[in-house]
């Protein structure tokens, strides 16, 4: 009986710690070691920017078992509770300089140095590629040494010696940075669309069509004036998509202005300078979508009971930049004066018996100036004038059906212009030019063979030279895009953003910063719709905060708000126009047929000159409270001056 007492309680006893051991053990199933997580940097971090890391579980009954749930998670000695996802977690941290990150989950411990990239060298990529673009007026390289000094910048802050991260930075720049450029849907709709335009001037080049159109307006253009007048008047009329206005603008305006000895450069600097500002000023336009969503997640983030279009159509009122370059255009034509270096261009172009063109061994698309063609070739203007109207009209109803929403349109309380604003606003540009630029393409060709002025192999042999063309364009653009990619990744906007941020300013001075601030990030970028990207969500709120720390009431911090949203329109507009790195500025030298680095240098003056007037007597004056109606004509004014006092007449007989 004892024997047999004793002999239960044996058993007992092991049945419990068995069950003790199990449970114990199912416990331990649960502790995360290190052979079930792995630890995922970025491989850009940058100083004081916050970085995102990721805790990644490779083992499939934990991420079963942790998915939905908390983890703790000490990072440096600091807890985080982390929620898991699908078998993963994420937090972000800033690295203010080179140290050790600790993190540490149940008996996993992780430990690593990490060496941030200082976020001021952010700047040199960008910047060394502009200068040297400027100094030695050659693109490619400028592009190629800019992309260059951010990939060895990248590689020797992650651990490589000097002239390894050159080594890798090299083949980084092809197999990284080009590819995921060229993987952008939007970058590749650009590259099509010019291929296709640039194919079609080509052909209505060839069976006669543009000779028509040059024959046709110089009807009216008798001089270089009313040319120069003409061509301003075009870059108004295609108000809707800045690409279509530089592109359709500048292709259908070159032979004019080579006829009437206007220069390339003063072409390009039309061309380019009525595309953007004329977009940022239509109420419907391919930008007015993008911006009024940036808009939208400003006043969201504040609170304000303000609708994004209201802030759109208020901010109009201020936005001197873009109606101040357009009217400084007229002025300039009107007057035939000229100053700095596009003087020089305009009087060597007066007095040449023939146009100046580029280098032919630096810019193939000037061979599309070269054509010969046959004098048995009858010049018909409508064989040129009805593609282009196709692609202009085509991209208009392209943006319609794409954008298209019965509720907005069957809104009684919206006006026709709201309605097509936001119709348009919601539209897919991209898609709309595709369509528009291969329906020119089509007609053309169709155009061509039904009056037998080319064979159908000859006008498809001119529309591949025109894909030819477009060659040296792309590549520049390809390079400008990798560049700015770069740029993003080692966030060259917020560390000139910051400059502004931690100033201590007055509100009325917000404005004006930020135009400028605008115009560096856009200079450094080439790229206006990332500048609105950036600084939208960015300097709203931060305006909106200034203004009310200041002591300001609603109506009059709202008056500043309404500036900030236009400056930092105006602004990226502003830097685009100077950059030798903006893909719409590489676009205007293109279609004009000009040389990029001479478009470059002979509009930086001008944009110059409108955005100090702009800032001088139309921001700052307008932060006070001064009525726009007061600063706009007081600014043409200025400006009507500037030209008088500075510029020459271009006809005035000199030695060039």
């Amino acid at each position: 009986m004892l024997f047999n007492l004793l002999f239960i309680t044996f058993i007992s006893i092991q049945v419990k710690a068995y069950k003790t051991s199990v449970n114990h053990t199912s416990s331990l199933k649960n502790d995360l070691s290190s052979k079930d997580i792995n630890i995922e940097f970025p491989k850009i971090i940058v100083q004081n920017i916050e970085t995102n890391i990721r805790l990644v579980l490779n083992n499939p009954e934990q991420i079963k078992y942790y998915n939905g749930k908390e983890i703790n998670v000490l990072v440096n000695n600091n807890l985080k509770k982390l929620k898991v996802s699908n078998g993963a977690a994420s937090f972000h941290y800033k690295f203010p300089s080179r140290g050790i990150i600790t993190i540490k989950v149940d008996n996993y411990y992780f430990s690593q140095i990490i060496n941030p990239i200082p976020l001021w060298l952010s700047i040199l990529p960008p910047l060394i590629a502009i200068i040297m673009a400027l100094l030695f007026k050659e693109v490619f390289t400028a592009l190629f040494i800019g992309i260059l000094v951010g990939t060895t910048t990248i590689y020797f802050y992650q651990g490589s010696s000097f002239f390894i991260a050159i080594f890798k930075g090299i083949f980084a720049i092809v197999d990284t940075y080009i590819l995921e450029s060229l993987s952008n849907k939007s970058h590749l709709s650009i590259i099509i669309f010019s291929m296709l335009i640039g194919a079609m001037v080509n052909l209505i080049t060839s069976n006669g069509g543009m000779k028509g159109i040059v024959n046709f307006l110089s009807r009216f253009a008798k001089n270089a004036v009313t040319g120069q007048l003409i061509t301003w008047l075009l870059g108004i009329v295609i108000f809707f998509d800045d690409y279509a206005n530089t592109l359709v603008v500048g292709n259908t305006m070159r032979p004019v202005a080579d006829k009437l000895k206007i220069s390339r450069e003063k072409l390009s600097y039309i061309v380019d300078s009525t595309a953007a500002p004329v977009a940022a000023l239509a109420l419907i336009t391919t930008w007015i979508g993008v911006e009024l969503s940036y808009i939208q997640d400003g006043i969201t983030s504040i609170g304000i009971h303000e609708s994004a279009y209201s802030v759109f159509i208020n901010s109009l009122s201020t936005r001197f930049y873009p109606i101040f370059t357009l009217i400084f255009i007229l002025i300039l034509v009107l007057k035939k004066r000229d100053y700095g270096p596009m003087l020089t261009a305009e009087r060597k172009a007066r007095k040449s018996n023939k146009i100046v063109k580029p280098n032919l061994s630096n810019t193939l698309s000037n061979k599309i100036n070269e054509l010969e063609i046959s004098d048995k070739i009858k010049d018909r203007w409508f064989n040129a004038a009805i593609p282009v109207l196709i692609v202009i009209l085509g991209t208009f109803i392209g943006l319609l059906y794409t954008g298209w929403d019965t509720v907005t349109w069957n809104n009684e309380n919206l006006t026709l212009s709201t309605k097509l604003s936001i119709i348009i606003g919601n539209s897919d540009s991209y898609k709309s030019l595709l369509w528009s630029s291969l329906l020119g393409v089509l007609v053309a060709v169709l155009l061509t063979v039904s009056q037998k002025i080319l064979t159908l192999k000859q006008s498809i042999e001119s529309l591949i030279y025109g894909f030819k063309t477009m060659l040296n364009a792309i590549l520049i653009l390809v390079l400008a895009w990798s560049l700015a990619l770069i740029t993003q990744k080692m966030h060259t906007a917020d560390f000139m953003s910051n400059i502004l941020i931690s100033t201590n300013i007055t509100p009325f001075l917000v404005p004006a910063l930020t135009f400028i601030l605008a115009g560096l990030i856009s200079f450094s970028t080439g790229s206006s719709w990332g500048t609105m990207a950036i600084l939208y969500p960015l300097i709203l709120p931060v305006s909106w905060l200034i203004s009310k720390n200041y002591g300001m009431n609603y109506n009059e911090s709202i008056t500043i708000f309404y500036n900030v949203v236009s400056s930092i329109l105006a602004g990226s507009v502003f830097g685009d126009h100077c950059s030798p790195i903006s893909d719409t500025t590489i676009l205007s030298s293109l279609a004009s047929s000009c040389n990029h680095i001479e478009h470059v240098r002979t509009q930086l003056p001008y944009a110059l000159t409108v955005a100090a007037v702009s800032i001088i007597f139309g921001t700052i004056p307008a932060a006070y409270g001064v009525s726009p109606y007061i600063l706009f004509p007081l600014g043409t004014i200025i400006m009507y001056l500037i030209i008088i006092s500075f510029g020459k007449r271009v006809e005035e007989k000199v030695t060039v």
